[in-house]
């Protein structure tokens, strides 16, 4: 294990300071958002070629990773062409004035490569463990992943669609897969990490595997997903009523209102 974070410290450093280069010469640090998903996949393939074997719970876990990970820096890099820099982006960059740069490079870039070696512990745990046998635990995490997978793309795709067809920038994506969580793509990715957390559970240590999904579930509730876009929308008075009748993260039936 302690090797194989070795490496991988190693190999995410360079890659943050890559993309840290990149986004200076574009003046768009939001490109970070990009490398998110990149970085896990980079940490999945470096520590499953790092040690000899090809164990049936090592190909599941380095494959779901990466079909995830490229899936969703594909989409992001779609979504930022001819967009500019994201605006929580570009507030920070404002916020911090002249020091913006550094500050970027030690909050933005250098800490999210901190953060994605702690949550990568399933990951390496998987690639670390010899095992080849796949168990209920690793069918029943493979079901919940495939489900995050599709609310998280078909999510992804239904507001693209929205985005492309809306006549106001206020109007709200009330329909499909939105019609039942405000967040599908968030609830999604939450789900996937879910999904490898039961995979890799019965191995020496997999308890651990709990932990780093609970992180992404903070993070993404708590921190860096939910919270933005209820602020973003804090006085759009359709997105109001959408929370009112739509639950905020897992998926259920919308809620009736008075009339």
């Amino acid at each position: 294990m302690w090797s194989l974070y070795g490496v991988s410290g190693i190999a995410i450093g360079l890659f943050m300071l890559a993309l840290f280069g990149v986004a200076q010469v574009k003046k768009d640090n939001s490109i970070v958002d990009i490398g998110w998903g990149i970085g896990f996949v980079i940490i999945a393939l470096l520590t499953f070629a790092y040690l000899p074997g090809y164990g049936a719970r090592r190909l599941l876990v380095t494959g779901l990773v990466a079909a995830w990970g490229l899936r969703l820096a594909l989409h992001l890099w779609l979504r930022s062409l001819g967009r500019g820099e994201d605006f929580r982006y570009a507030n920070f960059r404002k916020q911090w004035g002249k020091r913006a740069v550094v500050i970027a490079l030690f909050r933005v870039f250098l800490m999210q490569g901190v953060i994605m070696l702690g949550l990568a512990y399933p990951i390496i745990l998987a690639n670390a463990n010899p095992d080849s046998s796949l168990d209920a635990a690793a069918y029943a995490g493979l079901v919940v992943w495939l489900v995050g997978f599709l609310f998280q793309a078909v999510g992804d795709y239904q507001l693209r669609v929205f985005k492309r067809r809306r006549k106001r920038s206020e109007d709200v994506l009330t329909s499909g897969l939105w019609r039942y969580t405000r967040h599908p793509n968030y609830f999604g990715e939450a789900a996937m990490w879910w999904g490898i957390a039961l995979i890799v559970l019965p191995l020496p240590g997999g308890w651990g595997a709990l932990i780093s999904a609970f992180l992404i579930n903070l993070l993404l509730l708590k921190i860096s997903g939910v919270p933005f876009l209820d602020r973003r929308y804090a006085e759009n008075a359709a997105y109001q009523q959408y929370k009112k009748e739509t639950n905020r993260f897992i998926p259920w039936f919308p809620k009736k209102q008075n009339s």
